[in-house]
């Protein structure tokens, strides 16, 4: 009987996935958008047991991300491996474009940027020959003129990597294979049995996204596409398919000489809202006739995958609580935009997390004292203690369910004509809306405070507890829905976490996090 696992392979925010084989690992690489640190990079040894081992861009000099909305900055990066050395392609839209990156170990450090003068468009991504050389694939608007808005084109240039410059001829070498259907996008090419394969996402990122492939025994020159393209989509099985919005693949061969391919999807629940975003699922392939076949006999991705011909390798589960006992965040943790890191500490008081109040708003295209991990799942329990003291009317801290600066939740604590409340605060289109306050009840006995965050599929409960054993609701039945991409827009999904703003004005104050508390129901 074949054994399978449970699909996405990476649930939550994990969209445009990359991989490449180093002999017997496995490494992988997703998209972060405004978040900091960007690309997290994961190791596997069986393709279903992922663990991550770092960020490649964890530092600002190769990362700069001020002022961009939150869909800009890093989109589709591609990973590769030649000759002992590890390259990591992506674009930051907003601040430079394409770039990339290399290391001796994918744990790091890695390199600073080098960007790509002329590299025009995004989704880079680079292919090895068996000559040496290093060929980079792009997208970009076609250059005999675009038709419409997503009419592009791919494009193939040799890369000198000791200048790490574009040299010689740009070649326009596909146009997708569906007619009238915006964005081929994601070139990935592979040399198979002396042929080059090209394979590329159309349709765009949404509900008619799809994957489609072609070929051609010279890089430089056009590619055909394959007859039975689209080669993977869902769009054609209704808004009520538990895994939507298919594409974005790359594929791999394992050293027992089986196929996979990893690709973006997404998992609506309440209706069509998407708010864990894009994720990472893995699905089988093979060749046919020259041809990728994915899932052969069924041409889906499925809830489950079966498991490879490889050794099952557990890495250790995520713990439910992080208790901030250790000098660094855990690699998971994310901030938004670049980080003012004196606002942190890990060390002033032990064993806990230290915010200070930043001027900055949750609600604003800047960097907040804001720490967080992305939703998994779709129902979930989120909580924290915290201890904080509001010198003013201006000051709060508490925890955030963000889709994006417009569209997020915020429980928090604060003055309200000097008197201490509890608030939830809904952002939906940038205008906020207090849902609900209830008073804080002062006493000795009780400095800290549990403040939890309920969800049963889009029902959002708020609720606090001042002894961690009996909760009080502030409010229940809150509609979780403007937390999707269906709603807010963009390509990210949730994250949840801790805040605190003195929202416009100076402060010296401080908010301290014992833990946070993270499990899917």
């Amino acid at each position: 009987m074949v054994q399978r696992i449970n699909n996405p392979i990476l649930p939550g925010f994990y969209p445009d996935p990359s991989i490449c084989r180093v002999g017997e690992d496995y490494y992988l690489v997703t998209s972060t958008f405004a978040y900091f640190p960007g690309v997290p990079i994961f190791h596997s040894k069986d393709l279903v047991n992922w663990e991550q081992i770092g960020n490649i861009l964890d530092r600002k000099e190769q990362l700069e991300l001020t002022g961009i909305r939150h869909s800009g900055g890093i989109y589709a990066p591609t990973l590769r491996y030649h000759e002992g050395t590890f390259y990591m392609i992506t674009t930051n839209v907003g601040h430079g474009g394409n770039f990339l990156v290399i290391a001796k170990d994918p744990a790091g450090p890695w390199s600073n940027p080098y960007f790509i003068e002329g590299a025009d468009g995004i989704d880079p991504s680079l292919f090895f020959d068996d000559d040496g050389k290093c060929y980079y694939s792009g997208t970009k608007g076609r250059r005999e003129g675009e038709r419409y808005y997503g009419d592009n084109e791919i494009w193939v240039q040799e890369l000198d990597l000791e200048t790490m410059k574009l040299v010689g001829e740009s070649y326009a070498v596909w146009h997708g294979a569906l007619r009238g259907v915006v964005w081929p996008e994601a070139p990935h090419i592979y040399k198979k049995d002396g042929k080059y394969y090209l394979l590329i996402a159309e349709a765009g990122t949404g509900h008619e996204h799809a994957v489609t492939v072609a070929c051609s025994d010279d890089i430089t020159k056009p590619f055909v596409g394959h007859k039975c393209n689209p080669i993977l989509t869902h769009r054609h099985l209704g808004l009520d398919y538990p895994i939507v919005n298919v594409g974005h693949g790359d594929i791999v061969e394992t050293q027992n000489g089986e196929w996979f391919m990893v690709v973006l999807a997404s998992r609506p629940y309440g209706g069509y809202y998407r708010n864990l975003g894009r994720e990472t699922f893995l699905v089988p392939m093979e060749w046919e006739n020259g041809w990728p076949l994915v899932n052969r006999g069924i041409g889906l991705v499925e809830s489950t995958v079966k498991l490879p011909n490889l050794p099952v390798t557990p890495v250790k589960p995520i713990a439910e609580r992080e208790d901030f006992n250790e000098d660094k965040l855990p690699f998971r943790f994310l901030f938004i935009r670049n980080p003012e890191l004196s606002n942190y500490s890990l060390n002033e008081r032990k064993g806990y997390l230290r915010m200070r109040l930043a001027a900055e708003k949750i609600t604003e295209e800047v960097s907040p004292s804001y720490v967080s991990i992305r939703q998994t799942g779709m129902s979930f329990i989120f909580e924290t203690k915290m201890e904080f003291e509001p010198a003013n009317d201006n000051e709060e801290a508490g925890v955030v369910i963000l889709q994006s600066d417009q569209y997020n939740y915020r429980f928090v604590m604060k003055l309200k004509d000097g008197v201490k409340l509890l608030s939830l605060i809904k952002c939906e289109g940038g205008k906020e809306e207090v849902l609900s306050e209830g008073i804080y009840e002062a006493n000795e006995n009780h400095k800290e405070i549990q403040l939890r965050i309920s969800a049963e599929l889009q029902d959002l409960t708020f609720s606090y507890s001042y002894d961690g054993s009996s909760y009080k609701t502030l409010i229940s039945g809150v509609d979780g829905r403007i937390l999707s991409t269906d709603v807010a827009g963009g390509f990210v999904g949730n994250t949840i976490g801790v805040y605190c703003s003195s929202n416009g004005s100076q402060s010296q104050n401080y908010a301290d996090f014992d833990w946070i508390d993270y499990k899917n129901i």
